[in-house]
């Protein structure tokens, strides 16, 4: 069996879990541009950022028959700062444009402010206009609040719904998500979000149609194998191959199938 990772931060993992993410089956993975950890000084360290992310990380993950692509954004914690985020929309374009880009993400709330707001209808309807997929970022914090605030957003400003990935669903919000055209992500990720039984329960209930697994895997206590854990977790649960298979590849490779830069897998 092989396994997409439609959400992984790559840039803080090491080439060692390159190599068990191989040996896992995961054999595609998409990198969202994140948040550091402390805030940058200047645009134009995303420059160096995207780069890394665009070319050397691409190249690492060939090393171990992984097939790498990123996704270009302005990330919530960072549209807060104003001048930082205008001065980095002015540059995001170009970076869309590159071979390995396959959408644009991720973006959306963190503190659920009016300068977050500006700053994801903004970059939406950059994506929606250049025809490219979207990943977006459900907040930690007010989580159902700021789904609904985001899914609202995305109606009103009309833009393609099923472009889109609302990541992160939990229990409270995966009903809502579900009920729009976009994709709805649901994070395996240890301790802040959901375990592979969580994940399982939500899939026992909600069905498979439009539902993404990832990691989100950073520099946090996190899991870059927690796609495949999830496989064993569908499995254990009377899930078929075809329904695992589905979850954890065909849904992902169909979604940013949607992109010109993704060369899918069959």
């Amino acid at each position: 069996m092989k396994f997409i990772d439609p959400h992984i931060h790559m840039y803080s993992r090491t080439t060692d879990d390159y190599e068990k993410m191989a040996l896992a089956g995961i054999r595609t993975v998409i990198e969202p541009s994140f948040w550091l950890g402390q805030e940058r000084t200047s645009s134009e360290t995303l420059k160096d950022y995207w780069e890394y992310i665009i070319s050397f990380e691409k190249n690492r993950a060939a090393e171990f028959g992984i097939d790498h692509y990123c996704a270009i954004s302005i990330n919530p914690k960072e549209a807060n700062n104003k001048e930082f985020a205008e001065n980095s929309l002015q540059i995001l374009g170009d970076y869309l444009q590159r071979e390995s880009v396959v959408a644009l993400g991720e973006i959306g709330f963190d503190l659920i402010s009016k300068q977050e707001e500006e700053i994801f209808r903004k970059q939406l309807l950059m994506a929606d206009e250049l025809e490219i997929p979207v990943i977006v970022h459900t907040p930690h914090i007010n989580k159902l609040e700021g789904t609904k605030k985001t899914l609202e957003i995305i109606k009103e400003t009309k833009v393609e719904q099923s472009r889109i990935i609302v990541d992160h669903n939990n229990e409270d919000t995966i009903e809502l998500s579900l009920s729009y055209d976009v994709y709805s992500g649901i994070t395996v990720y240890p301790n802040t979000k959901l375990s592979p039984f969580r994940a399982v329960n939500i899939m026992k209930k909600f069905g498979t149609n439009r539902i993404l697994i990832n990691s989100s895997a950073d520099w946090g206590i996190s899991d870059p194998l927690s796609v495949p854990k999830t496989a064993l977790e569908m499995e254990s649960h009377g899930f078929s191959q075809k329904e695992i298979q589905k979850v954890l590849f065909t849904n992902p490779n169909s979604f940013f199938k949607q992109s010109k830069n993704y060369k899918f897998n069959e």
